[in-house]
């Protein structure tokens, strides 16, 4: 990235984003909580509102007509609110013992972080864990060489995605501003209207998050032909979303904050 950078921050996601590659510890907690009250989801129906507050992604997941009339077959009626509490009881221990075995750094962040912070990038982070999760998740990251300046969660901000709160909470921690020339960045379509709602650039990561969903090793084991498919969706369903623009990983993000950089030195 070029001298004269008009970018003060990028905010990041984590799951699927800097960590995890594939998003699987969200993914494997929401499927085992349900599955204790005899109620399965596929993949995609655990995947479909990630980027939520977690306890607002299970009462999403609970609304989604397929899934409320397995609940009702198993358990007599819709799911309530109350069981929304009793699955998100049940979800918050397995949440963290996943995370303990898919929190690794996702290659090329680190070295992607580190060249953003010697241009006197400041660098935040978002998320739909809450601080107990979060704080699990950026302990083994630092053992990886990533640690974000700032860490803001829903019940920091008192809002969730899609809501922009998180982001501003971030900028106030960071001291930057304006927010339309920071940068989101992030794999879900919750992270993308995060960022349009704070005002600010963003950039979808396809290949390493959500909207592909694998684990780095599965990603690999697929022929070409497979890969690009995969990735073209992802890509498609994150433009589709508002992304300014979309990335495979956040290892190849550089050239695009290059492109929003020339963007803003245009409009000064």
């Amino acid at each position: 990235m070029g001298a004269g950078m008009r970018i003060p921050a990028v905010i990041f996601d984590w799951a699927g984003t800097t960590v995890d590659f594939g998003c699987r510890a969200p993914v494997e907690a929401i499927r085992e909580a349900f599955a204790s009250f005899g109620v399965p989801l596929s993949g995609a129906e655990a995947r479909a509102h990630m980027g939520l507050p977690k306890r607002e992604h299970i009462r999403a997941t609970c609304a989604d007509a397929a899934v409320a009339e397995r609940w009702a077959a198993k358990h007599g009626a819709r799911p309530r609110d109350v069981d929304v509490e009793r699955i998100y009881a049940a979800f918050l221990p397995m949440q963290l013992a996943a995370i303990e075995q898919h929190s690794r750094v996702i290659p090329g962040v680190a070295s992607l972080v580190a060249h953003l912070r010697a241009r006197g990038v400041r660098i935040g982070s978002t998320t739909g864990y809450t601080r107990e999760m979060l704080d699990l998740v950026m302990k083994r990251a630092a053992c990886e060489g990533y640690l974000p300046e700032a860490s803001v969660t829903p019940e920091e901000a008192g809002m969730g995605r899609p809501a922009p709160l998180m982001c501003y909470l971030n900028a106030v921690r960071l001291r930057v501003y304006p927010l339309s020339a920071c940068v989101k960045i992030g794999d879900t379509v919750s992270d993308i209207e995060e960022g349009r709602n704070a005002g600010m650039w963003t950039i979808g990561i396809a290949v390493t998050g959500n909207e592909v969903g694998l684990s780095e090793e599965e990603w690999q084991a697929l022929d070409e032909g497979e890969r690009e498919r995969r990735a073209e969706a992802a890509r498609r369903r994150l433009l589709d979303a508002g992304a300014d623009f979309v990335a495979d990983s956040v290892g190849e993000c550089e050239p695009l904050l290059d492109e929003i950089e020339r963007r803003l030195a245009a409009r000064a």
